[in-house]
């Protein structure tokens, strides 16, 4: 496959993705609307932050460093070997499980029961959730490694509705059963995860004659279950090592990912109402990373560790490529730059009419707006960090990620003593300077080393972090437009001012997008490029 198809593949997989994700979120994003007036801030506390931490860390020490490991190899791989490494997800998942549910169980503050009820039996679906979840795991690096892009995103955005309608219909019919909904729904949603992967390979392989049938590894289902032969071994023990460089940064990382949770769940530096606000406010601020950073994070990933050699200098490697990258990463870093500022410059002057809608007074009043205004800025850093990591990772050395845990090790350590200190001087707020102190740091670490990989070669795909001086000078006169129109609109002033004070904030937000089409033409010109040659790409197959 040469460079250029694995771009556009790249690109295909990252807009489409975009486009199902934004249709399906949408759907969640008014479920959870919904199901938010029907809930106190202690129940929201105990399953959004609580019980939701027990699954992800699971999901996360168990399968992360699987998945970067195996997504990296080559296509002359044999496949039989990586199933079988994916396949110890599911024992190492059940070591995690009774650990981290023992430690939920026993060491950790309890929830009044009279407040929310049948915590110990949510700690235990929660954790068989993410057990079956992992079942999965080979299903999906065989979906991911060949692109299969509909499928992928409709089958998590399948689970993720199901699961909303199903607390929607519970709390409204059955609001006595307290955590059992929400331990129910994560379940059931979780295999129904796995029975789409299942299903979907099931009648892909049944039909010989199908084009992407002939491309895959695997022929049967049952080829992707565990199996040992004597004439090989068992797994590939390079895969198995690197995977275990991975698992240690990502221990590491799961700690900077998950860190607020963590501080609170452990120090109780917030009660169970306070806990609840922040993580909404969180979830809410972190929709647009998840619809638009992530699945270009995943997919441009692939692109960079098919085109570029693992723990080689852009000097010593093919230039075609070495080129291709540069540009590719120029473009992402301008991309991502545009979306982070426009969130936080519009964010500013919106956070507030934003959580009146999204949940009413128990987010728009105290904390809620000024937590999600902060949350705009970290947006800003989290997409930069996504684009510069994604690269850094594709192209580094076993050597060089081994050697990179110690950095994250230092950021784990220091953002848990800044979170708690910062909270404990200005609330939940701390913990989004905490985040921001340690994005920074991450951004600057993967910067450099960018500008060393690229140095010495004609390349500077760092450029993509400029932007041209009208283009700031427009931002900086939205921001301030903005704010005006919502200290004299919104948000006490009812709906007809708060709808013209959307109107004020649509007409900025034309002139920006406006004035960046007329300066960034290159920018414009890798989308147009890449998301044109992307659907010519899928009307073709």
């Amino acid at each position: 496959m040469g460079t250029q198809e694995v771009l556009g593949q790249a690109a295909r997989l990252a807009s489409s993705g975009l486009l199902l994700q934004v249709l399906f979120r949408l759907v969640t994003f008014v479920l959870n609307a919904f199901i938010l007036h029907y809930l106190s801030k202690e129940t929201v506390g105990v399953v959004n932050v609580r019980l939701m931490l027990l699954y992800s860390t699971i999901i996360f020490l168990a399968r992360e460093a699987f998945r970067r490991a195996c997504l990296s190899g080559g296509a002359q791989r044999d496949w039989n070997q990586t199933f079988n490494l994916l396949w110890l997800t599911v024992p190492l998942g059940v070591f995690w499980s009774l650990i981290l549910g023992y430690i939920w169980l026993q060491l950790l503050e309890v929830p009044n029961p009279s407040v929310v009820p049948y915590y110990g039996t949510g700690v235990l679906l929660f954790a068989l959730s993410a057990v079956v979840e992992l079942l999965g795991e080979p299903f999906w690096v065989l979906a991911q490694t060949h692109l299969f892009v509909r499928f992928k995103v409709i089958a998590e955005s399948l689970s993720v509705i199901f699961r909303s309608l199903l607390i929607a219909f519970l709390v409204l019919c059955l609001p006595h059963w307290g955590l059992y909904i929400f331990s129910l729904a994560q379940l059931l949603s979780s295999t129904v995860l796995v029975l789409c992967y299942v299903t979907y390979f099931a009648k892909l392989l049944g039909f010989p004659e199908s084009t992407r049938q002939q491309t895959l590894p695997v022929s049967r289902l049952t080829d992707l279950l565990p199996n040992v032969t004597r004439s090989r071994a068992f797994i590939n023990w390079k895969e198995a090592k690197l995977t275990w460089s991975f698992f240690k940064q990502s221990f590491l990382k799961q700690i900077l990912t998950e860190g607020e949770r963590y501080v609170m769940t452990f120090l109780n530096v917030l009660n169970f109402g306070d806990q609840g606000v922040y993580d909404t406010v969180n979830n809410l601020g972190s929709l647009v990373a998840r619809l638009i950073f992530q699945p270009i994070e995943e997919s441009f990933y692939i692109f960079f560790a098919k085109v570029l050699e693992r723990g080689k200098q852009a000097t010593l490697q093919k230039q075609d490529d070495v080129a291709l990258a540069a540009a590719v990463l120029e473009s992402l870093l301008k991309l991502a730059l545009l979306t982070g500022l426009t969130i936080t410059v519009f964010g500013f002057a919106y956070s507030q009419l934003a959580l009146d809608i999204y949940g009413g007074t128990m987010l728009s009043s105290g904390s809620g707006p000024v937590l999600l205004r902060s949350y705009c800025v970290y947006v800003l850093l989290l997409a930069v960090n996504g684009v510069t990591e994604c690269f850094m990772f594709a192209a580094m050395s076993k050597e060089a990620v081994d050697r990179y845990n110690f950095t994250l090790l230092a950021l784990s350590s220091s953002f848990l003593v800044l979170s708690y200190l910062l909270t404990r001087w200005c609330g939940s707020v701390g913990f989004i300077l905490a985040n921001c102190f340690n994005m920074g740091i991450r951004i600057t670490q993967s910067l450099c080393f960018i500008h060393r990989y690229y140095q010495g070669s004609p390349h500077r795909p760092l450029a993509g972090l400029s932007l041209s001086p009208v283009l700031l000078g427009v931002f900086v006169l939205s921001g301030g437009v903005t704010g005006v129109s919502e200290a004299f609109l919104c948000c006490e002033q009812g709906w007809p001012a708060r709808l013209a004070h959307v109107a004020v904030g649509a007409f900025c937000l034309g002139v920006t997008l406006g004035t960046a089409f007329l300066t960034e033409t290159k920018l414009i010109h890798f989308l147009r490029t890449q998301l044109g040659g992307s659907r010519l790409v899928n009307k073709r197959t």
